[in-house]
C-alpha cells in the first residue's frame, strides 16, 4: 500500500533531496531493471541502452544523473527500501507509478503537495491521520480536514 506523510519531515531515514541522493547512490542494475526501463520510457520518454547510457529524445545519449528528478525519485522508491523519498519531486506524471510500486509492497513517501492520483479507485493510507483513501475526493478532504499543508508565510 502507498503510504504518504503529508508535511516537513516524516522521521529517520527521509532524504528530502531525492536528485543529489540519486546521483550518488544508485547503482547499474537499478537502470537496467525492467521495472526502472519502464518508467524511465514513461516520464522520461528514454530509452535505457546499459547501466550508464541511456537515449534521450531530447538531450541525446545521458548518463543516469541527466534523468528527471521524478524518475529519479521513482527508481530509489523501486530500489532503496531503507530510506522515506520526497515525492514532492515528481509531478503528478510519477503518480501512478507510486501506485503501482505499492501494490506489492508498503511504501512511505513525504508530499508537501496534493498530488493527483487519477480518477481510478486507490488504497493510500494518509500516515498522519491512520486513514485510508481510495478516491481523490477523499484525499482532498483528508487532507484540508485535518490541515495537513499549511502556507508558510
Amino acid at each position: 500500500m502507498l503510504k504518504i506523510f503529508f508535511g516537513d519531515n516524516p522521521g529517520n531515514g527521509y532524504i528530502f533531496n531525492t536528485d543529489v541522493f540519486f546521483n550518488n547512490s544508485y547503482e547499474d542494475e537499478w537502470i537496467t531493471a525492467d521495472i526502472s526501463r519502464q518508467m524511465i520510457k514513461d516520464v522520461d520518454g528514454s530509452e535505457v541502452k546499459g547501466g550508464n547510457l541511456i537515449e534521450s529524445p531530447y538531450l541525446g545519449p545521458i548518463p543516469p544523473e541527466r534523468l528527471s528528478g521524478g524518475v529519479k525519485t521513482l527508481i530509489l522508491i523501486a530500489h532503496d527500501r531503507k530510506h522515506i523519498f520526497n515525492g514532492s519531486a515528481c509531478g503528478d506524471n510519477c503518480a501512478r507509478w507510486m501506485l503501482r510500486l505499492a501494490e506489492n509492497q508498503d511504501i512511505l513517501i513525504r508530499l508537501g503537495h496534493i498530488m493527483n492520483f487519477g480518477c481510478d479507485p486507490f488504497n493510500i493510507e494518509v500516515v498522519n491521520t491512520g486513514q485510508v483513501v481510495h478516491t481523490m475526493q477523499e484525499l482532498d478532504e483528508e487532507v484540508i480536514k485535518n490541515r495537513l499543508l499549511r502556507d508558510e508565510k
